[in-house]
């Protein structure tokens, strides 16, 4: 019986990676070369939490090769609400992810491609993958000023960041992913990366600005095809292995058992903002009511992603104090997000007197609180 490449392909990876699973050793300088087939950047994240888990690596190295469509991607120890623009982020439909390596913020569309290299964490060594990618991009184009920096980014003519690096580091297992802007929206990047939110204090690890260009306004001759083919056969020839790029389905539970798990805690918000260090905000905005301009003061504590403290303060002649109590009273152990406070001033609102003028100015300052969201 003739049995189509396709399925070939699909029968080998399946082999490879139950055979991995189950802690079997392989032959020195073997290597695997993957292609998710995915844009979902939940469903990549969770491919490469797969890999660090399940794969023996002692003797066999893995590069994964993955797209997403438009996501924000904070790193481990990162704070989204001073790292981006939220509600722009939530009016495009932007998903925000947060990964398990360190390391700063990014912007991943379709235009950008991701690098990911397993390794043993005795092989870990994120310049050597850094200059791969750079001899793959110089077999492609000789002319492009392609260099690695000593923060381990890739730098294009001198001066303009293409690629970013983070890094997780495993008890015996390490992976070192970049990325690699290629024709990404920059007009999108430079909106979602840029926090419009004020007066806040935390530890949390912030990211470092820079310049940002796409490599194909330099040469639009390339495509991400190109490019992903091009580091694939460096990586292939350094690692002495077929230049061969699987394809594989991130959401095949036969081929990466319990992945789908993974998936979906990527994708809970108490992973994404409850796993945010405790910060604070301190600040204040204006308010116009009938012709009268009020200042407000707002301070907020957030801890595991919900409201630990909050104050707000205003004058008690224009809103009873204690309309103003049960607000503050109310968001404490709530959820830092305006649809959970567009609920709860909702239900607030119920029960309050039945006047126009006080629940008027009762929504204008909820209003107001979730902007700082």
């Amino acid at each position: 019986m003739v049995i189509p490449s396709s399925l070939k392909n699909c029968f080998q990876l399946f082999y490879v990676l139950k055979i991995s699973a189950s802690g079997f050793k392989y032959t020195a300088n073997r290597g695997l070369i993957l292609q998710s087939v995915s844009s979902d950047v939940y469903q990549n994240l969770a491919v490469e939490d797969w890999i660090h888990d399940n794969m023996n690596l002692e003797n066999r190295q893995v590069l994964f090769l993955w797209r997403n469509s438009p996501t924000v991607v904070i790193g481990r120890h990162q704070n989204p609400w001073q790292e981006c623009n939220l509600k722009i982020m939530r009016k495009k439909n932007i998903k925000l992810a947060r990964r398990r390596s360190g390391g700063g913020t990014v912007y991943h569309d379709l235009g950008n491609i991701n690098f990911t290299f397993f390794t043993s964490k005795k092989k870990y060594e994120r310049m050597e993958n850094l200059k791969l990618v750079v001899r793959a991009l110089k077999g492609l184009r000789p002319q492009l000023d392609v260099r690695a920096t000593a923060r381990y980014d890739l730098l294009l003519d001198g001066n303009f960041k293409i690629s970013g690096t983070a890094a997780k580091l495993g008890r015996t297992v390490a992976y070192h992913h970049c990325t690699l802007l290629c024709s990404a929206d920059r007009f999108i990047l430079s909106s979602v990366l840029k926090s419009p939110y004020k007066g806040i204090k935390s530890n949390a690890t912030p990211s470092m600005p820079a310049l940002v260009k796409n490599l194909f306004e330099e040469d639009p001759t390339l495509t991400c095809e190109m490019v992903m083919d091009a580091v694939a056969a460096e990586y292939a020839r350094c690692h002495q292995i077929d230049h061969h790029i699987t394809l594989i389905n991130p959401a095949d539970e036969i081929v990466f058992p319990g992945i789908n798990n993974k998936t979906k805690e990527l994708q809970t918000w108490e992973w994404i903002y409850g796993k945010t260090p405790k910060f604070s905000i301190s600040t204040c905005f204006n308010m116009m009511y009938e012709q009268s301009l009020l200042e407000v003061q707002v301070d907020i504590h957030v801890k595991h992603g919900r409201i630990e403290v909050c104050n707000i303060d205003l004058p008690e002649q224009w809103l009873p104090p204690a309309m103003c109590n049960e607000l503050e009273k109310n968001l404490i152990g709530s959820k830092f997000c305006p649809s959970e406070t567009t609920a709860l001033a909702s239900a607030l609102l119920r029960i309050c007197p039945q006047n126009y003028e006080l629940h008027s100015k009762w929504s204008l300052l909820c209003e107001n609180v979730m902007t700082l969201m």
